[in-house]
């Protein structure tokens, strides 16, 4: 069970004014949802900027508990004083309705979610970035295997020096990655670190800590650092709004390793919590132009930076965060700038 995504949506924008929205060139009249259809698809359809999505909506307090959308649901588009509103006719003959701004529990398995939550999952419940060295530098390490082995995996015992925290006993084993850093001011922003697995604590004598591997992606190697679970909640409900503040900052990392981005890819922003970026914002992503010779004057000329794409953030740092592509009109590429759409 957990919260109706749509009505949260809804919720989060109750009491706003109504706000001017620019309807799509072409928009149809009435839309009807298919199997893998999300929010963000389905709003991309009628409006300039998808984000605008919660205005078209229509608050009817007779509805007490909208049910979510669902494929064979059809949405019709009408107007109301000029404005625009979206009705919504049940699959099956249930009739039809306006949706409320109400938060009822449903199970949502075959709904309709906000963003593909597939294509994030990963980075919501492992990936972590850490503020600096001295962080990683000081945090307890893989100091030895069971029967001095080099290379651990699920099920073996393993042994780690450092101060381990009491309130603690399951530990997330990391290996560091990039050192990110800002592409102007050469500021560290953080350091990857890459997730390996999991290990419990069975017993500690001193410094030295036993733990049973829960879990492994490859094998752990004498060395890797251990970090207690980070306490913040994984948000699996995210509503796409512009940033409250002038944001300007760049694709620094693609963390899968690609070159070519794509859609549904996540990327790695230089800008982060203390520049104004919250969860669920959405940003422009601008085409760095080429710097090419003018062969008339032999002079070095950059070419315009080009409108390629949107994304959204999922997950926030001080200093960086990451980043959903929600469409790319081309393909992107580390570099690439972002800003406010």
């Amino acid at each position: 069970m957990r919260k109706s995504l749509l009505a949260l949506l809804l919720l989060a924008c109750a009491g706003l004014a109504q706000a001017q929205v620019q309807l799509r060139d072409g928009y149809p009249q009435r839309y009807t949802v298919v199997q893998g259809d999300t929010l963000w698809d389905i709003s991309g359809k009628f409006l300039s900027k998808p984000w605008e999505w919660p205005h078209i909506w229509h608050a009817n307090p007779q509805i007490a508990n909208p049910d979510l959308i669902y494929p064979g649901d059809t949405l019709y588009l009408s107007f109301e004083n000029g404005e625009p509103r979206l009705s919504l006719q049940r699959g099956q003959s249930r009739g039809t309705i306006k949706l409320s701004p109400h938060a009822r529990s449903t199970p949502v398995a075959e709904a309709i979610p906000t963003i593909p939550l597939g294509a994030i999952n990963a980075f919501l419940i492992s990936n972590r970035v850490v503020e600096g060295t001295d962080s990683f530098q000081g945090a307890p390490y893989i100091v030895a295997g069971n029967q001095e082995r080099v290379l651990s995996g699920q099920g073996d015992r393993i042994y780690a020096r450092g101060a381990f925290d009491p309130e603690h006993s399951v530990y997330g084993i990391f290996r560091q990655g990039k050192t990110y850093t800002d592409p102007d001011t050469k500021e560290v922003l953080g350091i990857n670190a890459d997730n390996i697995g999991s290990a419990q604590v069975v017993a500690t004598e001193g410094d030295i800590a036993t733990l049973e591997l829960q879990s492994s992606n490859v094998e752990v190697r004498l060395g890797d650092r251990l970090f207690s679970t980070e306490e913040r909640p994984v948000n699996s409900f995210f509503y796409p709004s512009p940033p409250t503040r002038e944001v300007h900052g760049n694709i620094i990392d693609v963390p899968r390793g690609v070159t070519q981005i794509g859609k549904y890819d996540v990327v790695t922003l230089d800008r982060g919590s203390r520049d104004g970026l919250q969860e669920g914002n959405v940003l422009a992503i601008f085409k760095t132009g080429e710097t090419v010779r003018d062969r008339i004057t032999g002079e070095q000329v950059k070419i315009p930076d080009e409108r390629a794409g949107l994304l959204m953030i999922f997950r926030t740092y001080e200093k960086l965060s990451y980043g959903l592509v929600l469409n790319a009109s081309r393909s992107l590429a580390v570099q690439d700038k972002v800003t406010n759409p």
